[in-house]
């Protein structure tokens, strides 16, 4: 069993406030979670407006496969207009 885990970091360039920031988070989250069947949750930066952190996890049988997913996740996120990706960490354990 493998365990993949990304720690994304988001800029959010429109929102002026927390509940415009959580607006566009849950809809993100929200359409990770469905697509690609992981976990997914705002899990650093809440009280900031203009950045985030997500974790997404998943699991797989093999590390190619779980690598694969959390890719096609950060593809989805980076074509995603309204958040900017600023880092990613990425762990398969």
């Amino acid at each position: 069993m493998v365990v993949g885990i990304a720690e994304i970091r988001l800029l959010l360039p429109g929102p002026r406030s927390l509940k415009e920031k959580r607006r566009i988070l849950r809809s993100l989250v929200d359409r990770i979670r469905v697509r690609y069947h992981v976990a997914v949750a705002e899990v650093g930066d809440q009280n900031l407006w203009n950045r985030a952190t997500v974790g997404v996890a998943c699991v797989s049988n093999e590390a190619a496969h779980a690598h694969q997913i959390l890719g096609h996740v950060l593809h989805f996120v980076e074509s995603n207009g309204e958040v900017e990706v600023d880092r990613v960490e990425v762990r398969l354990a």
